[in-house]
């Protein structure tokens, strides 16, 4: 019989755009495309990443905002669409992947974790993001809110996408980059990893977290301290 590994039968679920992936260099170039198309001036990348991760309606909304313009409610769906449209052909242009964060889902599963999405950007997209980038085999559920019913910071979201990777809540942990994230498994029970390098648009210091992280090397050891049995808890995991 194999030996019981650390993390046998836990979930780990992973935001997407500003937790597993950096998305915003094309979330952000489309926008500014479709700005200029309306003759705004583009915003620069770093002053523009927290409008990423909230969806691309709002982004839009957010986006024309700060260019002076309201957009009407009859014009969002077309410029949606429109988005959507530009999107899809450069989704992995320029999004890359978070330093680590791949070393530090090969250390999870080595020690028995499934790993899952939990995203708030369509499921279709989400695929075509993961299969573009190589990641989609590494994931046993990958959850958008048009599969689940539901869209952080609802529990019912994080609750169906850990459900879709065969696990329990008692045996999750949420990593994500914004108060979505937290709140969603919050309200679910789960246990919550921060990273600090995402899209917040708010501080993360005093949000209530189990743990802040500023490098995916520090991951491995956090869901263990947080996911394992207590005997198992001092293990060491190696990246």
């Amino acid at each position: 019989m194999p030996a019981a590994r650390a993390l046998d039968g836990a979930v780990i679920v992973f935001d997407l755009d500003g937790t597993l992936v950096d998305t915003a260099p094309d979330l952000i170039g489309v926008l500014n495309q479709i700005l200029a198309e309306h003759r705004h001036a583009g915003l620069p990348l770093e002053a523009a990443r927290t409008l990423v991760g909230r969806g691309a309606r709002v982004m839009l909304s957010r986006g024309f905002a700060a260019a002076g313009e309201a957009i009407a409610p009859d014009r969002m769906d077309r410029l949606y669409e429109h988005f959507i449209g530009l999107y899809l052909p450069r989704i992995a242009l320029l999004s890359r992947p978070f330093p680590g964060v791949v070393e530090a889902m090969d250390a999870l599963a080595a020690e028995g974790a499934r790993l899952a999405v939990c995203t708030n950007k369509p499921t279709g997209l989400s695929y075509a993001l993961l299969d573009a980038l190589s990641l989609t085999p590494r994931f046993a559920a990958v959850v958008g809110p048009d599969a689940a019913g539901f869209s952080k910071p609802d529990p019912r979201h994080f609750e169906a996408t850990v459900g879709a990777a065969g696990g329990e809540i008692g045996r999750a942990l949420m990593v994500g980059d914004s108060s979505a994230d937290l709140e969603a498994a919050q309200a679910a029970g789960a246990p919550v990893v921060l990273v600090t390098f995402g899209y917040s648009d708010v501080p993360l210091a005093d949000r209530g977290a189990e743990t802040l992280i500023d490098d995916y090397a520090e991951l491995p050891a956090a869901a263990l301290r947080l996911l394992a049995p207590a005997r198992l808890a001092n293990r060491p995991v190696l990246p």
